[in-house]
């Protein structure tokens, strides 16, 4: 099974940006996406991207804040987050899926990583 390594996290302010990364083992032709796991809650749905089209989903919790975007030449996928809020705060984590459409958003069946904590302070 491909494995996926998260990086890029670390502690930022209200209103700074961070630029996530995950990088795959191999070649990955499902949709990609990140999921994030804030303490006390379950872990929920962040972004998508299609393997081929480039189609992209986001919930409204970061709609035009977050953009998702994957080079497939290099296994690798981004999450550029902008306007950061500290209920953005949590673990990071990329996995790749089928989107359901009833839901709009990225069901997981790979492995999950170690993920990448983001902090976002007042």
């Amino acid at each position: 099974q491909v494995q996926l390594v998260e990086s890029g996290g670390g502690l930022v302010q209200t209103g700074g940006s961070l630029r996530l990364s995950c990088a795959a083992s191999g070649y990955i032709t499902y949709t990609m996406g990140w999921f994030r796991q804030a303490p006390g809650k379950e872990r929920e749905f962040v972004a998508a991207i299609s393997w081929n089209d480039g189609i992209t989903t986001y919930p409204d919790s970061v709609k035009g804040r977050f953009t998702i975007s994957r080079d497939n030449n290099k296994n690798t996928m981004y999450l550029q987050m902008n306007s950061l809020k500290p209920e953005d705060t949590a673990v990071y984590y990329c996995n790749y899926g089928v989107v359901a459409k009833s839901l709009d958003e990225l069901v997981p069946f790979g492995s999950w990583g170690q993920g990448t904590q983001v902090t976002v302070s007042l």
